[in-house]
């Protein structure tokens, strides 16, 4: 293994601070004939929808490596490890088997078990269009604690339901490829109010330390000209707002309440559901946004193209080096959300841990990465010194893997999986972490 140690050491953070680093299950375990089938299944299906036509019916085959997979986290010396749970796996015979193998092996290994509840590999049967979804992942949610929950240590009900909001219902980028623009917002409303439902079960089931998985970051207007800045501010709520303020205040934004399904008293209603108390608010920090009004035609952004009939346009933003994935490396806006999160909701505002940072780069002796990591590192440190309660870091991902719509053209792991023969080789950047987490102790 390459590594190459930072001169300047991290700095130390508070004690009890907890390290991890995260992967889904759709995008690891393969296994895919041991299982129902997921709304990703059917999209990877039809041509021309993944970059390289690829699926995730392999992947990293973590379903039958899970024990190498723990060793190298003991190896690394994370604290805890976010997982995803398989909506489709749990509804197989002997899928929950696989899950309580997997925390076993890491409670044995001194690694504290994260488990995520919906990481977007939906049933294909269901269809978050329809309200009644948000009570099944209710009772889908009981099934799991109700095994796991004397194990798992932390909860996330829902990762980034903005994204597979916009990507998966919006645009049609993602599964279950709908192209709805406007008319997903139904979509939205039904993850909030399963999230809520899913705090409650779980609270019912015995189970404590329950958190979401958020995606957010601080949106920049193209200028100052009032029709960027009103562009940006739309942006806004639309990415982070609308799916932050019926969590963390019990209400939407101004103007978006009423778009929602149902009428004013049910949209009441279920805000008192998706506002239950949670122990820890989870953020996924990747990047900000340069944002102006519309320019006339589409843009490109992360890969994806935005359609001209949206009111905003997604720009550049100049003068910074970018990822193997285009995305713009800017440590210092985690500092500038995590404050502005704190400035905005005050006291309303849980303890947070960071659920996803990391980035996509090629190669073994990967300092690009460990540049990545060690400038977001001290970016969070410097929000923990004005203030903010934050009270982890996990990094995404362990290894490299099924990478949604760019299949395997992506490499986000600290660990290289060899997609031929599913050799895993740890990368520069494990080696680094590894000795920041052991300074750190």
């Amino acid at each position: 293994m390459i590594r190459r140690m930072a001169t300047n050491p991290i700095p130390q953070f508070p004690a009890g601070f907890l390290w991890g680093v995260s992967t889904s299950a759709h995008q690891i375990e393969g296994a895919a004939d041991e299982r129902e089938p997921s709304v990703w299944d059917a999209f990877t299906a039809g041509p021309g929808r993944v970059k390289d036509g690829s699926t995730a019916a392999v992947a990293c085959d973590h379903y039958h490596r899970y024990r190498e997979d723990v060793a190298l986290l003991a190896g690394l010396g994370v604290d805890a490890y976010r997982f995803s749970v398989s909506w489709p796996r749990v509804g197989s015979p002997g899928g929950l088997d696989f899950y309580d193998r997997l925390v076993d092996e890491l409670c044995a290994t001194g690694v504290r078990p994260v488990a995520t509840l919906f990481h977007w590999d939906l049933p294909v049967t269901l269809d978050w269009r329809k309200r009644d979804t948000a009570f099944r992942f209710a009772e889908y949610v009981s099934v799991v604690a109700g095994r796991l929950g004397d194990r798992v240590a932390k909860w996330i009900t829902l990762n980034e339901p903005a994204e597979h909001t916009l990507l998966g219902h919006a645009l049609g980028v993602h599964a279950p490829g709908r192209r709805l623009m406007f008319d997903a917002l139904p979509v939205a409303h039904h993850q909030l109010l399963a999230h809520g439902l899913a705090v409650r079960a779980l609270r019912a089931a015995g189970a404590g330390d329950i958190g979401i998985a958020n995606s957010h970051g601080p949106t920049w207007p193209a200028s100052q000209k009032p029709e960027d800045v009103e562009a940006a501010d739309f942006y806004d709520i639309l990415l982070n707002r609308l799916f932050a303020e019926p969590l963390i205040l019990g209400r939407y934004p101004e103007g978006v309440g009423e778009l929602m399904p149902g009428g004013a008293e049910d949209v009441e209603s279920d805000l008192k559901v998706i506002a239950e108390p949670v122990d820890w608010y989870g953020i996924n920090y990747y990047a900000p946004t340069n944002v102006g009004a519309p320019e006339g035609g589409e843009t490109e952004f992360g890969g994806i193209t935005m359609p001209a009939e949206l009111p905003f346009s997604v720009r550049e933003i100049e003068g910074r080096p970018v990822t193997d994935f285009g995305w713009p490396v800017v440590p210092e806006a985690l500092t500038e959300l995590l404050t502005g999160f704190r400035e905005r909701y005050g006291d309303r505002l849980p303890p947070i841990v960071i659920t996803e940072n990391g980035c996509s780069y090629e190669g073994l002796d990967d300092q690009d990465r460990i540049a990545y990591l060690d400038g977001h590192i001290r970016a969070l440190h410097r929000a923990l010194e004005a203030g903010v309660d934050v009270r982890g870091y996990f990094v995404w991902s362990l290894l490299d893997n099924f990478e949604w719509a760019e299949g395997y053209t992506r490499r986000f792991g600290l660990v290289h999986v060899d997609y031929d023969t599913l050799q895993r080789t740890p990368k520069a950047s494990y080696g680094w972490l590894r000795d920041v987490l052991r300074a750190q102790r």
